[in-house]
Formats: C-alpha cells, structure tokens, sequence
C-alpha cells in the first residue's frame, strides 16, 4: 500500500477486534511512526506508550469502559509536555495530532484497525490512566489508540463532495 492509497483508505474504527496479536515488530513500527512526525521548534512534547501486556490494557480498558474496544491486543497512549517556544506558543496540540497521524496511517498499512480516542479521556480518566501506566508528573494524557484486527466491517463514512469543503484560489 502507498502513501496516497492509505490516506484515502484509513478509516476510524469503533468496533470489536479479533484475538490476533501485534507483534511487537509492529507496535514499535507503529511508535517509530509517530515518533518521526513534525514537531513545532522541534520542540518534540509527544511521548508515547506502546503497551501489549495483556495485564496492563485490561486495567486501561476497566478505565476507559468502551466494551467495544476492550479486545483490541494493543494500544498506544499519547502524552504530551505542553512547552512554550522561542515563538511564545506551544504547539504541543498540533505535535501530538501529526504523531497520531502518522501512527494512524502506519497500523492501517500494517493491517489493522484503529481509532483516535482524545476528548474521552482527558480530565480523570487521563489521569487514571497516567497512575495505571506509572507516568511521572509533567505529563498530559492527550490520547488513546486501540490496535488490531477488525472483527467486523469497516464502516466507510460518508464525505462531503469535494466542492463543499475545497476551493482554488479563493
């Protein structure tokens, strides 16, 4: 699959998965994925946790309560370090959303299924999670990634015509 052919294909996925495993080769392809994208000042405030231990995603899916989710075989958790730029801004939020991306795009090309989980865990489950995982303060839950195989259909969304939302020019 190329880079075009997995933008246009990758969709959100929010249904059960098979009891497949990631391999561990795939996860840390997954990460490395992300780990590459742009970073505002390269500033690089996106940390991220790649987690396979069965142990562990049982006690992150107890918090994050979306049954749905609960078989996905791996996942990945998206901190972030909000830091201020010589620019005097923090592009943290645009730093972690390339991550995510990036990350996105590569598990679909490796033949799984994913969904970016963001605003749902902000606040307390974020930082249940954070406990769960044993972060040290300073860092921000910014999201939560399920992998796996899909055990159903992918459901295609339906997309505005291109007229609507892209122009030339002006």
């Amino acid at each position: 699959m190329n880079t075009i052919q997995a933008i246009m294909t990758r969709r959100s996925y929010r249904g059960a998965y098979t009891d497949a495993p990631v391999p561990r080769e795939d996860l840390r392809r997954i990460l490395e994925a992300g780990l590459a994208a742009p970073s505002g000042c390269n500033l690089q405030t996106t940390s991220l946790v790649g987690v396979d231990d069965p142990a562990i995603l049982k006690e992150l899916h107890a918090v994050l309560n979306k049954p749905n989710m609960a078989g996905a075989p791996a996942a990945i958790c998206v901190l972030t370090q909000p830091e201020i730029s010589r620019a005097g801004v923090s592009y943290h939020v645009q730093d972690y959303a390339a991550a995510i991306e990036n990350m996105l795009l590569t598990i679909h090309a490796l033949g799984y299924a994913s969904c970016w989980v963001e605003g749902y865990v902000r606040g307390n489950i974020g930082e249940q999670m954070l406990k769960i995982l044993r972060i040290p303060e300073g860092y921000q839950f910014a999201a939560f990634l399920p992998i796996g195989v899909p055990a159903e259909e992918v459901n295609v969304p339906a997309f505005k015509p291109f007229e609507k939302r892209a122009w030339f020019n002006r």
